[in-house]
């Protein structure tokens, strides 16, 4: 009994110290979490606010990371839907594309009416912003069926209103966007063409005829001289290639605005005792955003003209264009320094532009070097075309027709030129593409191809606007009064100004009051009649 009563005090004795141990241990453990709580916490207070905010976040990811990993089981993709994929993808880029070369009609804006005198500005922003609402209404109803509409080799004849489905048009069957892709990328072209017209003609041009012609160009001249290269007339049949518009689009605008010019005669005073005057532009600093948004555009423009989420074409085609506006930049600020006498900002303007249509047609079948040849050439030609065009009395506010027709016409027979040839890029075969260039080995085929091209929608483009333009000007007069464009076309033909309590200018020598304007306008001197 005695032993037993021992044995119990030594168990009792040796559990208290069992449980004096533990709760020691539990003791020091729980000040060990509690001191490494303490420091996540203080670490975590020494964070900024932003970061503190990324910690739950953090650990959402975390969690359902790992429950996603568990969850995800692979599955096959049936080629049904891999083309499904490629069809959304290719028309994303393409509407991509579409919104950029929309945009340059902003670059244009801001291009013109910088380039052009103050009084003048809310006209010229009028026109750049409404000829792509004509634009779009005139090649949806006509335009569009005219140039890819089933035809034969001279004209489509379906389509109008964009009724029919890709069978309708099967000058675009080569890609496999839905119908409304195509038709909003061609539209944002079409609109271009009619833009460049807007700066030729600039200050000087009644409004309403303007809008006339505009509607007249895209519906049908653009239309049909279109379908001969793209829409699979004569033209491509017989080997013409001009892979996204310097013909196309910009020497149609150009040879429209070269004969808009011719008809109109020069501004008041621009050309007094054989003498040119120079008529500044009065904000240079929007003209060069306007070349710089026109820059970016481009990028849609070409790169856009694969109508497909090629990378590599996409690629090589933006690489080409770049290089070849900054080529054509430099070119022109060096000639006009040399030839000028100092580097003249208007000029380096109108040599990226150069640059980039001098790429336009040649874009995705040439080499990078070739690019930069073609850019420095196009840079070159506008500056000497700019003061050749003053010289011959053809009155170019913004220089359009030096940039759009001249180097548009280089750009075309730059194909006939420097083209690699077939099966050098994936994106480029015999047929998707011009065979070898005279200076790479290639003969002189392809470049007589591009000079058939250019001559014939050259003719086509003159004759054109030849009768528009002497309708016009026999009914309803081509040019606004004497008095309207001394005063300035934003009173005369909007009733508005851009510059409200600006010094407005009434004379290309200065800055007169407007009680002189009367007897300047009494004048007729170089105003050709209406």
């Amino acid at each position: 009994m005695r032993m037993q009563v021992k044995r119990n005090k030594e168990q009792k004795l040796k559990t208290r110290q069992q449980s004096t141990h533990w709760n020691a241990y539990n003791l020091k453990s729980h000040l060990i979490g509690k001191n490494i709580f303490y420091n996540i916490g203080s670490r975590i207070k020494g964070l900024t606010p932003t970061w503190q905010a990324c910690i739950p976040l953090a650990a959402v990811i975390v969690l359902f990371s790992g429950y996603a990993a568990v969850a995800q089981t692979p599955k096959a993709v049936s080629q049904e839907d891999f083309d499904k994929l490629k069809v959304a993808v290719d028309t994303l880029w393409v509407s991509v594309a579409a919104f950029l070369v929309i945009f340059m009609n902003a670059g244009f804006g801001m291009l013109e009416t910088g380039f052009c005198r103050q009084k003048n500005a809310v006209n010229i922003l009028s026109k750049n912003l409404i000829v792509f609402a004509l634009a779009t209404i005139s090649f949806w109803a006509i335009g569009f069926g005219f140039m890819f509409g089933t035809g034969n080799d001279y004209i489509g004849l379906s389509g109008f209103f964009l009724q029919g489905d890709d069978t309708t048009f099967k000058a675009l069957d080569w890609t496999s966007v839905p119908l409304a892709a195509k038709f909003l990328f061609q539209v944002a072209f079409a609109g271009t063409a009619a833009t460049i017209v807007s700066g030729a003609v600039a200050e000087r041009i009644k409004f309403v005829d303007f809008i006339i012609f505009s509607v007249l160009l895209v519906g049908i001249s653009y239309g049909i001289t279109g379908h001969w290269v793209w829409g699979g007339g004569w033209l491509s049949t017989m080997g013409f290639w001009d892979f996204a518009g310097s013909t196309v689009v910009h020497s149609v605008g150009g040879w429209a605005a070269l004969m808009g010019a011719i008809f109109l005669g020069a501004r008041a005073g621009k050309y007094q005792n054989g003498e040119i005057t120079a008529f500044p532009g009065h904000n240079m600093s929007i003209a060069t955003l306007g070349c710089l948004i026109l820059w970016l555009g481009w990028f849609g423009f070409n790169a856009g003209s694969t109508m497909a989420a090629d990378g590599p074409a996409i690629a090589h085609i933006a690489l080409t264009t770049n290089l070849a506006a900054a080529a054509g930049g430099i070119a022109a600020t060096i000639t006009g320094w040399v030839y000028l006498g100092k580097p003249d900002l208007s000029m380096i303007i109108s040599g990226i532009l150069a640059g980039l249509v001098g790429i336009t047609a040649a874009c995705a079948f040439v080499n990078f070097g070739s690019s930069i040849i073609i850019g420095l050439i196009a840079g070159v030609i506008v500056v000497f075309s700019v003061t050749l065009l003053d010289k011959f009395g053809i009155d170019d506010p913004v220089g359009a027709i030096s940039v759009h027709l001249v180097c548009g016409i280089w750009a075309t027979l730059a194909v006939g030129l420097f083209a690699t040839g077939p099966d050098i890029y994936s994106w480029y075969d015999k047929t998707t593409g011009p065979g070898k260039g005279l200076l790479l080995g290639g003969g002189f085929g392809q470049l007589w191809f591009q000079i058939v091209g250019i001559v014939a929608i050259g003719v086509f483009t003159v004759v054109f606007s030849t009768v528009v333009w002497s309708i016009l000007k026999a009914t309803l007069g081509i040019r606004v009064s004497r008095r309207e464009e001394l005063e300035g076309l934003d009173i005369g033909e909007h009733g508005m100004e851009a510059y409200t309590d600006f010094l407005k200018e009434a004379s290309p020598n200065g800055f007169v009051e407007s009680d002189n304007i009367d007897e300047m306008s009494s004048g007729t001197e170089d105003i050709p009649t209406t």
